[in-house]
């Protein structure tokens, strides 16, 4: 006995629906997730030999706090490259709630990037902070 074709039936699919209570970052993410582990990492470091570098007046800077967990962060998921770092913050969950939605470009993430590198490798308490973070991966 021969099946009939049946037409194929697909699942509603409508990008551009709005919603009424847009879902936070936070709701996204489950509660063991790798990023919430660099984020309280991060949180326990002292910033200070960073804080010193920068300097009064001017534009305002981001966080050197929120720029050391982008950056721990995208080093464990072996992301070297600033421009796929910026882009990253533009389109990753992750990133965006890592970063509260900031939105960095290359040149600004290459340059903290140079100065964390220059403080860690000179600075003492820096240096026992690295040491911390070199676990991150082996936390989860």
């Amino acid at each position: 006995m021969k099946r009939k074709a049946a037409k194929p039936i697909f699942k509603s699919y409508t990008q551009a629906q709005p919603s009424l209570i847009p879902p936070s970052w936070d709701e996204l993410l489950p509660a063991g997730h790798q990023v919430r582990v660099v984020n309280w990492a991060v949180g326990q470091i002292d910033l200070e030999p960073l804080l010193r570098k920068y300097k009064g007046g001017g534009t305002s800077s981001y966080h050197p706090r929120m720029m050391l967990k982008v950056l721990v962060y995208v080093y464990t998921q072996r992301i070297y490259s600033s421009r796929q770092i910026a882009k990253g913050l533009r389109e990753n969950v992750n990133f965006m709630w890592l970063s509260g939605g900031n939105r960095q470009d290359f040149r600004t993430i290459n340059y903290f990037f140079h100065l964390a590198k220059v403080i860690c490798n000179r600075s003492q308490p820096m240096q026992r902070s690295k040491e911390l973070l070199q676990n991150v991966d082996s936390w989860i």
